[in-house]
């Protein structure tokens, strides 16, 4: 199993709250609709807490202000996702998925990539 993770930024004219209730409550059950076409395994969304905490381990280790989020999607494989990225269905889904995550994603201040896990 190989995972997409993607590092989320909401768009700057939402709040934190909107972003999270649209993705949760739109694009959530539009990814799943057309999970099958994606080829994706499972789905998950994780939504960051508005809690200090935050700006504790960001001062404590100079690092970069938190993401709104992050998004995790599971695939069999390279070669399946891959596949899938091809296939005539996807071609079609593309657009629309991408108008969507428009919605809410500021894709320029986002990240995305594959991993793959190693669980300790």
């Amino acid at each position: 199993m190989i995972k997409l993770v993607m590092c989320l930024h909401r768009r700057p004219e939402m709040t934190r709250g909107q972003f999270q209730e649209y993705w949760m409550n739109q694009h959530g059950p539009f990814f799943m609709k057309n999970a099958g076409v994606m080829r994706a395994k499972k789905y998950i969304q994780s939504h960051t807490l508005d809690t200090p905490l935050n700006e504790g381990f960001r001062s404590s280790r100079g690092m970069l202000p938190e993401f709104d989020g992050l998004a995790e999607v599971w695939f069999e494989s390279e070669e399946a996702l891959m596949e899938a990225m091809n296939s005539p269905e996807m071609q079609a889904l593309g657009p629309a998925l991408l108008e969507d995550e428009e919605n809410f994603i500021d894709h320029s201040k986002s990240s995305a990539f594959i991993v793959r896990e190693h669980e300790f």
